[in-house]
């Protein structure tokens, strides 16, 4: 069985300025504002395909139609979702096109797959030039807003989610949006004691700088905008990266370059983290968490933050990279909290995501359930890992199998009861790591089964007969829990092993490879980019597939995310759930019959737990405050509602440390985050797992 290396790899899509709602941050406030008038070019330039392009779309095209998983056709009805996909891309926010143009572009809806298989991409840059005039008249009405204050005693809303809106059927119109749009940007600095001049100038610097970035965009960024509108209409895992994108792309994999460990996605403008690396700054820090808004970045101890809104996310990871061993600073809006909230500063020291950081670790609980006293053994994986660079050059290099064998060892010398296996957060790596790992629970038979374009299905199964570790296992996941880390949940599942606990897992249940484009011509002169398609699936050895529906905890616990918003499910274009045909392989035991009782068990003591409901509590705040869909802009009605917003959350905070017997915060006290680094999860699956071990030894 061949090494691959599979996970989540989130796309760099690059997202304009398809904006949501622009938040505040602060900044070294100047007695004397500077002057920050947007400027646009006199006569904006107009951006045409290069010479190369009409060859490496064609190559795009055919690569794709002949080799990715999905045996798709170019028609009218694909042409029709890479329009939509297009326009997303540009203007999900519909902030700058106008019902004219939209009904002007739509005329060529369903010639896109025409055009494409004649390498013909002008219609791509036609749109993005008539964006760049519609965003310059933009700039230029910010101005103008801004010359006075506004009015903040009026009664009105501004739309947040603007996913239900139509496009604007006037100038007019769109400039009351905007109006509407600039005032709730002055209004969240006005909430926080900021000075009409300190506004005006922060916000037209903000507008300034998005402006500059995105005047300088060149053919090739619009060439990779096009080819991912079409790309990623195939499958949110397929992507074209430009020969630029590609070495970064590089970079990224290889942890060659010095950050934060912290992969970023634009989303409605905003930088947000969708996953933190485990072993590198963000994840020791303890102090950043996936859908975080990076909204500003700072270097040094002491620099002027840059205000990052509506930034590429390109340009904001030049930002946070530098060299190891400086300090970089982040002003961040915590996931789930509410406009009016106040960001938080990060501050973190450059380093390498190693390898010895991300190695399975153990560590031993020793818990009371019903009376008695339990050793449980937790080992944390934090992906799946192998040096193949020493395997290759016949060197025995570390792995996920090797290291957990060794720490099983450690632990059962120190008489666990049972045994955790903690994937949260780890978001895949070697395929081969899974299989091997999970032969070390179970006696043998097939792990997993990858299926091609050709329909061509692959058995991968347990290298050998020995089970290394058959007491009591449970396996720990969440939504970020991906890849390899569903294959061996599933597999651990199918065979009745061990109890899954958690969330359900993130849903990926394809394979990626990365073609060169650079292989398909031999002239020299021409350097082209890089697709990476979908080329197989994976499917648990009861024929299910994981793909959109992962695995399913057998004790599900409270999550912040839901299907439709993250995870596979979430994406529109995400291949489907399919099933084959079911493997023969003998089940280890029985689980599902004792889950209704630990699940009973887990719900009475839950009940009664602090931590645990006020994490159910945090998660309905989250939510409610990702289900509104409509700003007030007055200013007493928000101001209300940012007072009573910090009550309930300081009600809560201190309900929570009343119960457990801490200091009362006074009022405005911040809590000191790393006070109590109890992590209650895990210990309330060790009690799950206690549950079991007295259901079944006694």
């Amino acid at each position: 069985m061949s090494n691959i290396k599979i996970g989540i790899i989130v796309k760099r899509s690059i997202i304009f300025l398809s904006f949501l709602v622009i938040t505040f941050f602060f900044v070294a406030e100047s007695a004397t504002p500077e002057l920050n008038y947007i400027t646009v070019p006199d006569t904006l330039k107009t951006i045409n395909p290069d010479t190369k392009h009409s060859i490496e779309s064609q190559l795009v095209t055919t690569v794709l139609t002949r080799y990715h998983y999905n045996r798709f056709q170019l028609n009218d009805s694909l042409s029709a979702l890479i329009f939509n996909k297009y326009l997303d891309q540009l203007d999900g926010g519909k902030n700058y096109f106008l019902k004219s143009d939209i009904d002007e572009f739509s005329k060529y809806k369903f010639e896109l797959d025409d055009f494409l298989a004649e390498s013909n991409i002008q219609f791509f840059f036609d749109v993005f030039n008539v964006y760049l005039k519609r965003v310059a008249e933009r700039m230029d009405y910010i101005n103008k807003l801004l010359e006075n204050e506004f009015d903040y005693s009026t009664d009105e809303y501004y739309i947040i989610k603007r996913d239900s809106i139509d496009w604007a059927k006037s100038e007019k119109e769109l400039n009351d949006d905007w109006r509407k749009r600039i005032k709730n940007d002055a209004l969240l600095y006005k909430l926080n004691g900021k000075e009409w001049d300190f506004i005006k100038s922060t916000i037209q610097k903000r507008y300034k700088n998005i402006t500059k970035y995105l005047f300088q965009y060149n053919s090739e960024d619009v060439f990779q905008l096009a080819m991912n509108a079409f790309a990623e209409t195939i499958d949110p895992h397929t992507n074209y990266f430009s020969p630029i994108t590609s070495d970064n792309f590089k970079i990224d994999m290889s942890l060659s370059l010095e950050g934060i460990g912290a992969r970023l996605q634009v989303e409605d403008d905003f930088t947000k983290i969708v996953e933190v690396i485990p072993g590198g700054p963000a994840d020791k820090s303890k102090q950043l968490k996936a859908d975080d808004k990076i909204i500003g970045v700072a270097q040094g101890n002491d620099g002027e933050f840059e205000d990052v809104i509506g930034w590429r996310v390109n340009d904001v990871v030049k930002l946070i990279r530098g060299e190891k061993g400086t300090v970089v600073r982040l002003l961040v809006i915590p996931a789930g909290s509410d406009l009016n909230a106040k960001p938080k500063e990060v501050k973190l020291v450059r380093d390498k995501v190693k390898l010895e950081d991300q190695a399975a670790k153990s560590n031993l609980l020793e818990i009371e359930n019903n009376g008695k006293n339990f050793k449980i053994g937790v080992i944390n994986i934090p992906k799946f890992y192998s040096d193949f660079e020493a395997q290759r050059n016949g060197e025995d290099g570390k792995s996920t199998t090797k290291d957990v064998r060794k720490l099983i060892s450690e632990l059962e010398q120190k008489n666990i009861d049972g045994l955790i296996i903690d994937l949260r957060n780890d978001g895949g790596g070697s395929l081969t790591e899974a299989v091997e790992l999970t032969g070390l629970f179970i006696k043998n038979g097939p792990v997993v089964q990858v299926r091609n374009s050709s329909n061509n299905v692959e058995i991968n199964s347990d290298p050998d007969t020995s089970i290394i570790y058959n007491g009591p296992l449970a396996v720990m996941v969440n939504r970020f829990s991906a890849s390899a880390s569903e294959i061996f949940a599933a597999a651990i599942q199918d065979y009745g092993r061990g109890i899954i606990i958690g969330e359900n897992t993130f849903g990926k249940g394809t394979v990626q490879n990365l073609i060169d484009l650079n292989m398909f011509t031999n002239r020299k002169n021409m350097r082209l980019g890089q697709v990476k398609l979908t080329v197989a699936k994976f499917y648990r050895i009861n024929g299910k597939s994981t793909q959109r529906l992962g695995v399913k905890p057998d004790i599900e616990l409270p999550s912040y995310f839901l299907p439709a918003e993250f995870g596979e499910s979430s994406e529109p274009s995400a291949l489907p759930f399919d099933e084959i045909r079911s493997l023969n392989y003998e089940k280890f035991g029985d689980i599902q019959k004792f889950i209704a009782e630990l699940l009973k068990r887990h719900n009475i003591r839950t009940e009664n737990d602090p931590d645990f409901q006020y994490l159910i509590d945090q998660i309905k705040q989250y939510r409610e405050t990702r289900n509104r869909s409509l700003v007030s802009l007055n200013d007493e009605v928000r101001h209300k509602q940012k007072e009573a917003d910090e009550e309930i959350k300081f009600q809560r905070q201190n309900e929570l440390r009343k119960k457990k017997g801490l200091k009362l915060l006074d009022k405005g006290e911040i809590p000191d985050e790393k006070t109590d680094n109890t992590d209650y999860i895990l210990n309330e699956s060790a009690k799950i797992l206690s549950d079991y071990i007295l259901l079944t030894i006694g």
